[in-house]
């Protein structure tokens, strides 16, 4: 997934200005650690990695509730007030410049040596970010009713809704959730811009519109497809998009590797599960992307940035660290010195498309702060739910509510 103050919290001045010690096995005891992050399906599993780490370390750190689609309004609220976190998830792009201010400059840390070429989070040339992993998303189908050779462009993906559609089947299954909804989805025709980020640029400034470029224009014809074959997805929520389809009642989802966390509950399914790519445009990619980023509350007291730094080098250099990430949190790692793993079939994808450069970059890392669920998900909503709005006046929509966003 994925998920800040000089003192944490109102009780934490208890804790004395300085908590440098030794305990009694000759071990430094170091600060409590605070950790703020913003993928639930992990939270569960980091609280019970903050315990082993207490328990190998003597150190304390705890895991703050995550929020969902509201962590970075809770997270800025936190670190305006001063009420820590010390350690943070953050996204790459907008997100990670709206919040800058705030990270701590890792480049001199040792674990930062061991991140992936061009994984890291970089500002102004200074590392101050570490990946979580990566992850992609795509068209993630079942093997037993779907060929991928089938799939591949506006045609055949129309036709093979329409089949499906004809045997009862749901051909593709959106959720009514914003970035499952088109947050994910409308990456693909960023991304396939010659350079994605001068055209958000572009876009920010009114000097391009979607509703005049040609991806875009074959991207509302897809939507037209699915809204015209496939189920509305304002009636689907994302449990039962995919018990649906792992019980064969939808065929394809457009969808990422973490999914498959629900998917393994349905016995074998794993085996029939594969993804490919979403065909706009015949492309033949996965987006894959750095899930999000952990980083150190730069504005802490220096005991708290000693601690922080100490957390994260255990978790990236310890064995039970190391094991987390792969196997508890199956995360594809975007450190060097982590082995993949077993991986499931998704992220087996995910990590094969990487290694072959066959990946579109996630361009919507680089949109407007909250455009997605504020703006871009409440256009989609109203175009799913109206029968008569054409995918060119959905398109004329989404280019007015970029307009407002982006001023």
């Amino acid at each position: 997934m994925a998920l800040v103050a000089t003192l944490i919290g109102c009780g934490s001045s208890e804790s004395g200005s300085s908590s440098s010690s030794t305990d009694s096995s000759g071990q430094e005891k170091l600060k409590k650690v605070t950790i703020f992050q913003s993928k639930v399906e992990i939270t569960e599993k980091l609280e019970n990695l903050a315990k082993k780490y207490t328990e190998e370390t003597g150190n304390e750190a705890e895991v703050w509730g995550a929020a969902g689609d509201n962590y970075g309004t809770q997270l800025q609220m936190k670190l305006t007030s001063n009420q820590g976190p010390s350690i943070f998830s953050i996204g790459t792009g907008t997100e990670a410049e709206k919040f800058k201010s705030y990270f701590y400059d890792m480049s001199n840390e040792e674990y930062v040596k061991n991140i992936a070429p061009n994984m890291a989070l970089e500002i102004s040339g200074k590392i101050v970010g570490v990946p979580y992993g990566v992850e992609g998303y795509g068209l993630v189908y079942n093997k037993e009713m779907v060929d991928p050779a089938d799939v591949t462009n506006l045609d055949s993906f129309t036709k093979t809704l329409e089949k499906f559609k004809g045997e009862g089947i749901n051909g593709l299954a959106l959720s009514q959730e914003g970035y499952f909804l088109i947050g994910h989805i409308i990456n693909t025709p960023f991304a396939l811009q010659p350079d994605y980020q001068d055209y958000i640029e572009k876009l920010n400034n009114g000097e391009v519109k979607m509703s005049e470029t040609k991806e875009f224009q074959e991207f509302a014809k897809f939507m037209d497809a699915i809204r015209a074959y496939a189920k509305n997805p304002m009636e689907i929520k994302y449990d039962t998009q995919m018990g649906d389809f792992a019980t064969g009642k939808t065929a394809m989802i457009h969808q990422g590797n973490w999914s498959y966390s629900m998917l393994k509950d349905y016995g074998d399914f794993g085996s029939k599960v594969g993804m490919m790519p979403f065909p706009l445009a015949g492309n033949d990619k996965l987006t894959v992307g750095v899930a999000s980023n952990w980083v150190i509350n730069g504005t802490a007291d220096a005991d708290e940035i000693k601690a922080a730094n100490a957390f994260l080098d255990w978790l990236f250099n310890s064995e039970t660290g190391k094991n987390a990430i792969v196997n508890d949190f199956q995360f594809i790692p975007a450190m060097t010195n982590i082995e993949a793993g077993d991986l499931d079939p998704l992220s087996k994808a995910v990590y094969e498309a990487t290694k072959n450069g066959k990946t579109l970059p996630t361009a919507n890392n680089y949109f407007p702060a909250g455009i997605i669920m504020n703006d871009l998900a409440p256009a989609a909503q109203e175009y799913f739910l109206s029968k008569d709005m054409t995918g060119e006046q959905f398109l004329q929509k989404l280019d007015e509510v970029w307009a407002k966003a982006s001023k």
